[in-house]
């Protein structure tokens, strides 16, 4: 049976500020919650009008307050940017106030232009993306206690203390991402919304390379997966059009708010314009409840998993949230709420 999740980018929609975009965010988390999704991830992206998210660990805390038992995490920490030692102390803190429930999602996309990037790093001394391994290894054995007795800081000791572990994935869309989930003994989400390009055979080379792990016997993995569902068919393209277009023009260096469904749909695309919609359009899943859950069943079993990870974007806050009950409703999710949400 399929479990659901969800990724939350904090969109920003036009007319509404970033403030009100990551209250947005701590509303469906509320919702998710309720309707009896299992994880709610908080993504990292910097430098961006469209999405407010550049902090998910101070994200993560804020929705792990406002709900009650859904597992909250980052999907992901860009840990190519930071201290193993520091993100490790972060989600330590996080799993001590919220024990149990803590996901530590770690990928190694910058999330920003090259120049941002540069400066979120360590200054001149900056680590090049060849030590990201090392990088992973060093947040693994902080958070275990498995540094080993020759590392310059084996002495160090990860505090707060505690009795539970963030559970820790490692995210990507690469054969790269999954070998590094695979030779830790770690659980891989393999991001289609980003790229499908051999995305089953990736998934495959993650099972068949994986070394189990103290914390891990066996692969644990998912896919991340852009959807839009509407009660009708049309209703959904219609949503799914904004996107489109803050797409483009994301391509095009233009960085700005989610438009909504009408400016998208009376944007004169030209050929090139419209193929690059098309080809971003053949891996979202977007239709009406029958349609999305025929698409996602497909999709699962290509893949051989039995959790998605759902990013719903639409320029209507109410539309997203309908979307996110429909989808529920059409697989049978049940929480612990009275009632179905709207």
């Amino acid at each position: 049976m399929l479990t659901f999740s969800v990724l939350d980018q904090s969109p920003v929609r036009q007319g509404v500020t970033p403030r009100g975009a990551l209250l947005e965010t701590i509303e469906l988390a509320r919702h998710a919650e309720a309707l009896g999704y299992r994880r709610y991830w908080l993504a990292e992206h910097h430098g961006s009008a469209g999405l407010a998210g550049s902090a998910p660990e101070i994200m993560v805390a804020r929705v792990a307050a406002e709900t009650s038992h859904i597992r909250v995490g980052s999907g992901g920490v860009m840990l190519s940017h930071y201290s193993s030692l520091k993100v490790a102390e972060q989600f330590r803190l996080l799993e001590t106030l919220y024990p149990g429930r803590i996901d530590l999602g770690i990928g190694r996309a910058p999330g920003s232009d090259q120049l941002t990037a540069i400066a979120l790093q360590h200054g001149p001394g900056a680590l090049g993306i060849e030590h990201f391994p090392s990088q992973i290894a060093d947040l693994i054995g902080y958070l275990e206690g498995t540094i080993p007795a020759d590392h310059p800081f084996s002495r160090i000791k990860v505090t707060p203390e505690g009795d539970t572990r963030p559970e820790i994935w490692i995210l990507g869309s690469s054969d790269q991402s999954a070998m590094f989930a695979a030779y830790f003994g770690r659980a891989f989400s393999f991001a289609q919304f980003i790229t499908d390009e051999g995305g089953p055979a990736i998934m495959e080379s993650y099972r068949r390379q994986f070394r189990p792990s103290p914390v891990l016997a066996a692969p644990l993995a998912s896919i991340g997966v852009f959807v839009v569902c509407a009660d009708t068919e049309a209703e959904a393209q219609r949503l799914a059009a904004s996107r489109d277009l803050w797409r483009l023009r994301q391509r095009q260096g233009i960085l700005a708010p989610f438009p909504p469904p009408e400016e998208a749909l009376a944007y004169p695309y030209n050929e090139a314009e419209r193929r690059l919609v098309e080809y971003h359009r053949r891996r979202q899943v977007v239709g009406d409840p029958d349609q999305v859950k025929a698409q996602l069943t497909v999709l699962a079993e290509a893949y051989r998993v039995d959790e998605v990870v759902v990013l719903t974007i639409t320029h209507d806050f109410a539309a997203r949230k309908r979307s996110y009950t429909l989808l529920a409703e059409a697989f049978g999710l049940t929480g612990p709420a009275t009632g179905a949400p709207a």
